[in-house]
């Protein structure tokens, strides 16, 4: 489960998206991008003592009145509601995406396929699935001609969804490449801040949505004079319990905790926007949460916790209308999670609105080798860090290579040809390169691939 993974829940109402780009012959979508699969986490530092930090995350009014989960759910009826599919959706940093194939990625549990369209010199976002025989457009590959190529038949795809060609068709027989039926729905698609950001309707009134509706602008991420940090990481939380833990100062500072001072200044139905002493947060729904604030007032290890794929399954028995009453909130350190289930219930119809792509149960929870794994999870997504790990990896057989070298020119080498010291300093430089190489091949493990966690001695 990604950030918008998790499990299946009740609809929205929402009229059904169409399968299909119903116009597709001419005119092509517009690109954009988006902190995933999955949704990105960015920090963002200045020359200054202060940081902001962006992901998902939410906030809150005054407690007695949040902690009123009676007047919360009976405004439910009445309060204008969140429309789940009428928003731009994070995917990727554009960093971690590579030009010369199809990425696929699951977004508030559609399956979809990012790929660079060189003709119209921009990503595009379609539906992972290819209206020939339903093959995931993903583990196709991109021609010659810049075209989107289905692995399955060879059917071929321009910018807009469009098919372009089908190996198969007679070329003297009628043009069934340019039936609707053989189109692939193309979404709005955009980058800003340097992520991948995608509008999960393929509707045509939607085709130039960016001209009216933006995603939320961070002008820090692109000034110059802050550096920034963009991890994108898939873990097997849910959507709720993810943004949770986003946002939850405590949960960071459970050592040298103390009482917080955070107020609530606005919740409607487009979030909302706290204080606190050190800095300042905001959620933009569904999928943005940032803040400012002082590096020295929030001290955190950045660690993985297994306990939220637990609390998920207690929050899925208590049910959502009830979590107040199940779980006991009586501090101002809770404000912003509290402030976000106010938000889910009055706002969000509770839950995300996952209309028919998933069922209500819950997978079983996996082994803790895959809930920690780094490997597949982040590793092998992120340019930077599978750079860093092929790099690793390459310098440790090159430490072994030169400690077995080593062994052999001393064990081949006649007696006399070599001195005594140049032995002893072909030995020390064996066993040196060996122990470097153990090191790193431990220090390569844990950072890029599996790093366990026991809270008891952390």
């Amino acid at each position: 489960m990604e950030a918008l993974r998790a499990s299946s829940f009740p609809s929205l109402h929402r009229p059904i998206l169409s399968p299909r780009n119903s116009n597709c012959k001419t005119q092509k979508p517009i690109s954009h991008i988006p902190l995933v699969p999955s949704l990105p986490s960015i920090q963002v530092k200045r020359s200054s003592n202060f940081k902001i930090f962006t992901a998902i995350s939410p906030i809150a009014p005054s407690t007695e009145e949040l902690l009123s989960p009676d007047q919360e759910i009976e405004s439910e009826t009445t309060e204008e509601k969140f429309d789940w599919y009428a928003h731009w959706y994070p995917i990727v940093p554009v960093i971690d995406l590579d030009k010369r194939r199809p990425h696929g990625k699951k977004v508030i549990g559609m399956d979809i396929v990012i790929w660079w369209d060189k003709n119209d010199n921009a990503w595009k976002v379609f539906d992972d699935s290819c209206p020939h025989r339903l093959a995931p457009l993903s583990e196709g590959r991109i021609d010659q001609w810049g075209r989107l190529q289905c692995v399955y038949h060879g059917w071929c795809f321009g910018g807009s969804g469009d098919c372009k060609f089908i190996p198969q068709a007679p070329r003297d027989g009628p043009p069934v490449h340019t039936s609707n039926k053989a189109c692939v729905a193309a979404y709005p698609s955009c980058v800003q801040n340097g992520i991948l950001w995608f509008w999960p309707n393929s509707d045509p009134q939607y085709k130039n949505i960016h001209s009216k509706k933006k995603p939320h602008y961070i002008p820090e991420l692109d000034d110059p004079s802050y550096t920034n940090l963009m991890i994108c990481r898939d873990i097997p939380y849910g959507y709720e319990i993810l943004i949770e833990n986003l946002m939850d100062p405590a949960h960071a500072d459970r050592e040298g905790g103390r009482p917080l001072e955070i107020g609530v200044q606005k919740l409607d139905v487009n979030g909302f926007t706290s204080k606190q002493m050190f800095g300042e947060n905001y959620f933009i729904p569904p999928c943005l949460y940032y803040g400012y604030f002082s590096p020295a007032a929030a001290q955190s290890k950045n660690s993985t916790s297994s306990a939220g794929t637990k609390d998920e399954r207690k929050l899925a028995e208590v049910g959502a209308r009830n979590w107040q009453k199940a779980c006991y909130v009586p501090t101002k350190s809770d404000v912003l999670v509290v402030s976000f289930r106010r938000w889910l219930n009055k706002y969000g119809g509770t839950q995300v609105d996952w209309k028919t792509n998933f069922s209500r149960l819950l997978p079983p929870t996996p082994p803790r080798e895959q809930l920690f794994d780094r490997y597949w999870s982040h590793t092998v997504n992120c340019s930077s860090c599978s750079f860093a790990y092929k790099a690793l990896h390459a310098l440790e057989i090159g430490l072994q290579i030169i400690s077995v070298s080593s062994i052999g020119i001393i064990a081949a080498a006649k007696q006399g040809v070599i001195s005594v010291a140049a032995r002893y300093s072909l030995v020390a430089m064996a066993i040196l390169c060996f122990v470097a190489s153990k090191w790193l091949s431990h220090f390569v493990y844990k950072t890029f691939r599996y790093h366990d966690y026991d809270h008891a001695f952390v």
